[in-house]
């Protein structure tokens, strides 16, 4: 049984200096959950290789970001993410999205990725992701040629959200926006930045980046307690 985790390699806004790319608690915090059940995980991004980290998100006083910052292993996977092509679906029970606004660029028209998501989908495997994660789902389609998330409830960084970050003007669409689009039903916390997940059938989604534990935790009852 293993787990696939999503990276950008996306580091760059359009206009902005600062830098962009995965945002880390959104990887950390889903690969404690599952590395103390003992999941064997594989990190994965478009180019493969290094996996740039958005500079907000570099918090080391998170104390699980720190302990994986400082963990070889972890940091040799992520300097040396694998290609999609290196990937064989058939090995992956889940495969999960991270976010960080990197994840708008290159992640949602990734035709590699989006068939791996489909194959792991369509034999019985997990679809989650979190935050900006979620945009990799938006073009995935299944092979009746339907779109995966089609009159699906998911959720992902909210149009308020987006707005408090105050990054409105570098990014390339409104996420809340295009899930409606596609035919999702789109839902979200009360209030900002709060933990919220929303499930589907074997489609697991987070708002933000607070509930990238909760889906951890949410996909792995799914795996070993049903």
């Amino acid at each position: 049984m293993k787990v696939l985790i999503v990276c950008t390699n996306h580091d760059s806004y359009p206009t902005k200096s600062s830098k962009t790319g995965l945002w880390l608690s959104e990887l950390t915090h889903f690969y404690d959950v599952m590395a103390k059940r003992k999941v064997l995980m594989d990190i994965v991004s478009p180019l493969g290789g290094a996996i740039p980290i958005d500079e907000r998100s570099f918090d080391l006083k998170d104390e699980c970001n720190a302990r994986y910052w400082e963990d070889p292993g972890f940091r040799q996977k992520i300097e040396n993410s694998l290609k999609p092509s290196q990937i064989d679906p058939a090995d992956y029970r889940v495969i999960y999205f991270t976010g960080g606004h990197g994840a708008m660029w290159d992640l949602p028209e990734n035709i590699e990725l989006q068939n791996i998501t489909t194959y792991i989908y369509e034999h019985n495997g997990m679809v989650a992701a979190v935050c900006h994660g979620v945009a990799a789902l938006l073009y995935v389609k299944l092979s009746d040629g339907s779109l995966l998330i089609k009159d699906k409830y998911l959720t992902g960084f909210s149009n308020v959200e987006e707005t408090l970050m105050s990054f409105v003007s570098e990014v390339p669409f409104y996420l809340e926006d295009k899930v409606k689009e596609q035919g999702g039903h789109y839902t979200k916390a009360m209030l900002p930045f709060m933990e919220f997940i929303e499930m589907d059938e074997r489609l697991i989604t987070g708002e933000n980046p607070n509930s990238a534990r909760k889906v951890a935790s949410k996909a792995l009852e799914e795996l070993f307690e049903k």
